[in-house]
Formats: structure tokens, sequence, C-alpha cells
């Protein structure tokens, strides 16, 4: 029983560091320009702006990817003691190892599902931070440089 004790505290340190490999996105993996003639001051606020605008909009998203890893692990952990034991008839000596190979397969699966997230989370926050800093008049790849219209202000 202390072996059993000893796998489920290692299951769950091990998914609290699989949990810390996911993060959120930490800023753009694009480059925009200011247009010409705009203070790069007044482009760095704007920057920082539209950062904030983009972490918010995929706030969801990245928790979403702590979340799956996490229980991906603690999941598949948990299957494998209970495959482990069954496996063996109930000899508690191969429920430490069923639930080392369950929580790996557990690991595997939860890092493949979370990356999957971050990656989505990634591409989310590049459009949100697209949009935000288009729309303050600013060059983005692929888009042709706004024109200041009658409602357009500096």
């Amino acid at each position: 029983m202390k072996r059993l004790t000893r796998v489920v505290v290692l299951a769950a340190v091990a998914t609290s560091v699989l949990s810390a490999c996911v993060s959120a996105p930490t800023g753009p993996t694009i480059a925009i320009m200011p247009r010409e003639g705009k203070p790069f001051e007044v482009f760095q606020q704007e920057d920082q702006v539209c950062r904030e605008f983009a972490a918010n909009a995929v706030k969801d998203t990245s928790n979403a990817a702590l979340k799956e890893g996490a229980t991906s692990a603690a999941i598949g952990a948990a299957l494998g003691a209970a495959a482990g034991a069954v496996i063996q008839g109930g000899n508690h000596a191969n429920v430490g190892t069923g639930a080392g190979v369950g929580l790996l397969g557990g690991a595997a699966m939860g890092a493949m599902n979370s990356a999957g997230k971050q990656n989505q989370a990634q591409t989310q926050y590049n459009i949100a931070y697209q949009q935000c800093m288009y729309s303050k008049g600013n060059q983005v790849p692929s888009y042709p440089a706004p024109v200041s219209g009658p409602g357009y202000r500096q």
C-alpha cells in the first residue's frame, strides 16, 4: 500500500511539472510596422494596448491548455495503476509499474493535446493583435496600409 501511495504522490508531482510546461502566448509572433510618419513612441503605446487586448482575447484558450495537460496526465496515471493491478491479478508490487506506464502515456497525450491548444492560442493572439494594430493605422503584412478617412483620427 505504501508503494501505491508513493505512485499517487509521484503522479501528482509529475502532473504539476507537466502543467508548468504549457504557457500562454507571451507576445505576437508576427511583425507589425508603424505607418510612415507615425512617431515611434506612439507606436510603442499602441503595441502595449494591443498586446493586452490580445492576451485578454486568448485567456480562456490558454487556461484550457493548462487543464488539458494536467487532466490527461492524471487520468493516464490512474488508469495505468488500475490496469497494472488488474493485469497482475491484484499483485500490489506491479501497481507502481502500471501507474508509471499510465503516467507516461497520459503525459504524452496531455502534451499533444495542450500543444495543439497552445498553437491555437498563439494563432488567436496573433489575429487579435493584428486587428488591433491595423485599427490603429499600422502596417500589417498581407494587408494594405489603412487609409485615413473622415472618421479617422490620429
